[in-house]
């Protein structure tokens, strides 16, 4: 397979400020890590791009599980991912306070899967779905029981190991 050279990959989350990696990973009152700088980057280059293609039936996160460990994929970003749905699972924050909520969306009926983006972050999937049917559009954190109907392709680009995406969906770091 032919590596993709030159492709860098920067990854921009939360605001700007100097990073005290020591400072950082120590717990305050709250069990929540600080300093979080405003601005946090980090890069790499894809050395892959893996293309996913699921059908008729499966579950779209369990899939994307499957793939992550059947292609050994540490980092990656969900760069883009289309289809058809028989039913979406989905959760939203619901509040705008720590800790945060969840509002828990789980629909039957055939819905247009209009993107998928997200991250692989240590090997761990965290996706965001957009579908919509005739009336309306809606989206939210992937949930388990998003099922497939006609087809999903979803691609993801594989990052170097130099690229660590550890903490950067970790809602403690602020």
């Amino acid at each position: 397979m032919k590596k993709i050279a030159h492709l860098p990959v920067l990854l921009i989350l939360l605001a700007a400020g100097g990073c005290r990696p020591a400072q950082s990973a120590k717990p305050n009152q709250n069990n929540v890590l600080m300093p979080c700088p405003a601005v946090h980057t980090t890069e790499g280059n894809f050395t892959r791009v893996v293309i996913v293609r699921l059908k008729y039936g499966t579950d779209i996160l369990e899939g994307l599980k499957e793939t992550i460990q059947k292609e050994k994929i540490k980092n990656a970003v969900i760069l883009n991912g289309i289809g058809s749905l028989t039913r979406y699972h989905t959760h939203v924050v619901s509040n705008t306070t720590f800790p945060t909520t969840h509002a828990y969306v789980k629909k039957d009926g055939p819905v247009d899967l209009l993107n998928v983006s997200g991250y692989v972050i240590d090997g761990r999937v965290h996706a965001h779905i957009t579908v919509s049917d005739d009336k309306e559009a809606i989206g939210g954190h992937l949930e388990d029981d998003t099922r497939v109907f006609t087809f999903a392709i979803i691609t993801l680009g594989v990052l170097d190991d130099r690229c660590n995406l550890q903490r950067f969906d970790d809602n403690k770091w602020r």
